[in-house]
């Protein structure tokens, strides 16, 4: 038996809470997982783990060894990923999930500048705004708009986006323009909601308009808005301001496209939208990875230049 591929075994099956699962992401068979978690038991002459045809928990042994093993492998990992940080050179393989927006706009045109800094690091990205379980599914770290709420993760605030209200020619030449947010709650003007996954569903924005000589602000308008039509996508929000659907708040970069080539324009320009915050989380047991801090630091750089 390899006691670390046996403690990696155990420790995953405890995440994934299925052999399967953790057969999956270690890239093994069930088989030899479920060997490798019973050769650990009969090496260690306890039982770590109940058994059931539903369900796997821990017994208060495997509490005990879990904790330790997790901290045990945290340690050689951190070992082995920053001797290569030490040269300057990290290696690894990185998994993430990014917004489809973000990454076809601005991480995917900008990797050819990562690969040339980090030739050692292989990158899967996943791209999506659904909610992922980072342990489950072997992720890990996620980029998402907006606060991230799952405390078992650690958040890293990469700066804030600039966004603006716009909607399509179309749109205004059929509805008119809004002149305040009040408007967009109806009657005659709508949104396109955004379903945010941290409450799957639209969440208001905040939009403040400044007047007088030092700049001071005369209004705050907090603006949920009336729609028929809301999507948990970032490329089909986009898509659905751009067929006329709705009002939208968009991040400057998702809209300058769009902007340029006449399918949207600015509305309640007169009005600044409260910006969204950015982050990169990660599970603890990632805080000392060196390829992740690598690619947290490239990011935060990249999107300097978006916000």
């Amino acid at each position: 038996m390899d006691r670390i591929d046996a403690m990696h075994a155990f420790v995953k099956v405890v995440e994934t809470g299925s052999f399967t699962k953790a057969a999956d992401a270690l890239h093994i068979s069930r088989t030899s997982a479920t060997q490798l978690v019973q050769q650990l038991e009969a090496h260690l002459r306890v039982s770590l783990l109940h058994r059931t045809t539903r369900t796997i928990t821990l017994t208060q042994a495997g509490s005990l060894y879990y904790e330790q093993a997790v901290q045990w492998l945290d340690g050689l990992h951190r070992i082995e990923s920053d001797l290569p940080h030490l040269q300057g050179t990290p290696k690894g393989r990185l998994r993430v999930d990014v917004p489809a927006p973000l990454a076809s706009m601005v991480l995917v045109p900008a990797l050819g500048d990562f690969f040339a800094r980090y030739p050692g690091i292989e990158l899967h990205m996943g791209v999506s705004d659904r909610i992922v379980n980072l342990l489950h599914e072997g992720i890990d770290c996620v980029v998402r708009g907006g606060p991230i709420e799952d405390q078992s993760l650690t958040a890293k605030k990469l700066g804030h986006l600039q966004l603006a209200a716009y909607a399509a020619p179309a749109y205004v030449v059929r509805q008119g323009l809004p002149e305040h947010p009040r408007d967009l709650e109806g009657p005659t003007h709508s949104i396109v909601g955004f379903l945010w996954e941290y409450r799957n569903q639209p969440q208001p924005y905040a939009m403040h308009r400044q007047t007088g000589p030092t700049g001071q602000t005369a209004e705050v308008q907090q603006v949920l808005g009336h729609y028929t039509l809301a999507l948990n996508d970032g490329n089909a929000y986009l898509a659905a301001a751009q067929a006329g659907l709705g009002v939208v708040l968009l991040p400057h970069y998702m809209a300058r496209e769009a902007l340029a080539a006449g399918r949207l324009q600015p509305v309640l320009t007169d009005w600044q939208v409260a910006p969204m915050p950015m982050h990169i989380a990660f599970h603890r047991t990632k805080h000392h990875n060196a390829v992740l801090r690598a690619f947290i630091d490239w990011l935060a750089e990249l999107l300097t230049d978006i916000r």
